[in-house]
């Protein structure tokens, strides 16, 4: 992280003050993914149950994981400029995802940035009982992964200095709601499963999945390297979000933007540990007893950062670097 590189490594790492920014086209995509979803679950409402789960494992999942990305880019405003945009961008992304997380997701997200691997700031960290329960075995990581929606649902549980019920949480809630039974009455239950199904796979039991590994989960030889990128093809329907490194350093860079960065600074990124194929890490994980839940960093220093902090350190440096007068 930024944090953590010289003076000179930051500069090097800073074609971020002229990729700094937000992309607006986001939205298009959010509205046209929504639609794409809307329209498949329309056409699956009277096909066989053998029909909609293929097309919600090769594509509805593909669709709301890159839905997930979006969210994440309306967490950290880089779509439109004014907060609450973002805010109900994100929470039209979320409805064919049909359980309403985006924007509790956005108010614990931004922790993970500024508070990485502290247990009760850090909702990315799994619960010390999830881990215990899950072990080293192949059968229940996959069964961790299958159900993971539902386990990353109850995380925040434990942040106890988040406020995560506030008036936007109740209009992400109402949304959802209205949106699920309008499914369910208007295309059937085939349609609601349809789209539920396709948020478990994108997230879960499925290469996909495997991106929750590749972030945080000490997977290489490094004792030290907490934060790992992917650098494979699914980064095309993914909207670059396996550019992790880049985007922990220059979190206010849009997605499209992401691959710039590692191209303008490879004796940075190039020289960490990366993944190249989600599919290979995700029977890794699975299979190595080497690797568990508990393959993280885990800290109890906060490091002075205050709990206001919206995480950006590109923004501040590029500022430092050129004072305004």
């Amino acid at each position: 992280m930024l944090a953590s590189r010289t003076e000179s490594e930051q500069d090097i790492s800073l074609p971020g003050r002229d990729l700094i920014g937000r992309n607006p086209l986001s939205f298009a995509y959010v509205a046209g993914l929504v639609v794409l979803q809307v329209v498949l679950a329309y056409a699956v409402r009277a096909q066989p149950l053998w029909v909609m789960l293929l097309l919600a494992y090769f594509v509805g999942a593909f669709a709301n994981h890159a839905l997930f990305v979006l969210i994440h880019e309306c967490a950290h405003h880089l779509i439109f400029k004014k907060r609450n945009a973002n805010i109900w961008t994100g929470i039209l992304a979320n409805l064919p995802h049909v359980i309403p997380s985006s924007v509790s997701f956005q108010n614990y997200h931004i922790k993970n940035h500024t508070h990485q691997g502290v247990y009760e700031l850090d909702a990315d960290l799994p619960h010390e009982w999830e881990a215990r329960l899950v072990g080293h075995g192949a059968v229940r990581k996959a069964l961790w992964l299958a159900l993971f929606p539902i386990v990353q649902a109850l995380r925040p549980i434990r942040l106890r200095e988040i406020n995560f019920v506030d008036r936007w949480v109740v209009a992400n809630f109402v949304a959802q709601m209205t949106f699920n039974v309008a499914i369910w009455i208007l295309l059937g239950p085939m349609a609601f499963f349809y789209l539920r199904l396709s948020l478990f796979f994108g997230i879960g039991l499925h290469p996909l999945g495997a991106r929750w590994i590749q972030r945080h989960y000490m997977t290489g030889d490094s004792d030290e390297q907490e934060t790992f990128s992917y650098y494979g093809l699914m980064n095309r329907v993914a909207f670059n979000v396996g550019y992790h490194n880049e985007h922990h350093d220059l979190p206010s860079i849009p997605w499209n933007r992401l691959p710039a960065v590692r191209r303008a600074a490879p004796e940075l990124y190039d020289t960490l540990e990366y993944h190249t194929s989600w599919t290979k890490l995700l029977f890794k994980f699975i299979f190595s007893r080497e690797i568990s839940l508990f393959s993280r960093m885990v800290r109890s220093e906060r490091g002075g950062v205050p709990m206001s902090d919206e995480s950006h350190p590109d923004q501040e440096i590029v500022e430092s670097l050129n004072p305004r007068i």
